[in-house]
């Protein structure tokens, strides 16, 4: 008889589901909206209403479910307790067990961007490896770590959080954390353009980005491709503040292997070529031989890491 798992990826405005068989094939993927309202009291629910309806709609008995995984934002313990996820509404409570009250199905919970992690170790750019860091640069910067092919979780679920490390003294312009001087604030889409227009502003250099107003990663990248001085100098400044950063965590971790992904990513190779120049000499000799590959999977990592999870 065959058997199934669910993924479950808890987003501030849809959730992505997936449904898969045990030997990690999506079979069908889905989402539905997010309900925050009253302190996102009915995402839990709807998400078990609709894994149900699922498994009605494929005729699937619960007997033939090994679990549900779920990824969500916010810190998330081992045991699957969340501790305030904000974009959610969500205090402090065990997702694992209120989901598995509702489901009566075994659940397990993580951190998304660790879950996300451990979705490209297994099906993703991570693939072969079992230690990993995985680096979303998006609207912001996450991380998950991998050791020994589990999910580094820390003891509130707040291990992987790569985006809050101070990198810059002096800075005046707060990180959404509340902390000043992050290294989200210089190496996401949002911080790659605050240090184009810093840039900019510093000297009349010519540049295809002067007088642009819109200026974003995606077009700092392209003036990078196509020869731009000023341009490939942000880049340099990116790549030498993530670099090093890497090289720290490289001195904790040991990874086999970084993943980039997120919007930053649709740069292409070139992004892996400022990043992993400036780790080279920062790196502590044991770590220096650790790959750079880009994310495969997409908005579908969490889904994947999440079945991932009840399948270990």
């Amino acid at each position: 008889m065959a058997k199934y798992c669910f993924g479950v990826d808890v987003g501030g405005t849809t959730v992505k589901l997936g449904c898969f068989d045990t030997e990690g094939t999506l079979l069908e993927k889905w989402e539905i909206t997010t309900r925050t309202a009253n302190g996102g009291e009915a995402i839990l629910p709807d998400v078990a209403a609709s894994i149900l309806d699922k498994m009605k709609e494929r005729e699937i008995s619960r007997e033939d479910v090994i679990g549900v995984g779920v990824g969500a934002p916010g810190p998330i313990d081992g045991e699957g307790t969340v501790y305030n996820a904000v974009n959610l509404g969500w205090g402090t409570f065990s997702i694992k067990n209120q989901l598995q009250g509702l489901l009566n199905i075994p659940v397990e919970a993580g951190n998304d961007a660790n879950v996300a992690a451990l979705g490209e170790m297994w099906k993703g750019g991570g693939q072969g490896h079992k230690n990993l860091v995985a680096v979303t640069l998006g609207t912001g910067v996450g991380g998950g770590i991998i050791a020994d092919g589990r999910i580094l979780s820390g003891a509130t679920g707040a291990a992987g959080e790569i985006g809050h490390i101070h990198v810059m003294d002096g800075e005046q312009e707060m990180c959404n954390c509340g902390n000043y001087g992050c290294l989200e604030q210089y190496t996401s889409a949002t911080g790659i353009v605050r240090l184009a227009k810093r840039r900019l502003a510093a000297d009349d250099k010519p540049s295809s980005l002067r007088g642009n107003d819109s200026i974003s990663a995606k077009t700092v990248f392209d003036a990078v491709k196509a020869g731009d001085e000023l341009a490939i100098e942000v880049a340099e400044q990116f790549g030498e503040i993530l670099g090093k950063e890497l090289a720290n965590i490289a001195g904790v971790v040991n990874p086999e292997i970084f993943v980039i992904g997120g919007g930053v990513s649709k740069a292409g190779p070139i992004l892996l070529d400022y990043i992993q120049k400036n780790y080279i000499p920062y790196v502590f000799a044991g770590s220096r031989g650790a790959l750079f590959a880009l994310a495969t999977l997409g908005n579908d990592a969490g889904i994947y890491g999440a079945a991932k999870m009840v399948l270990d």
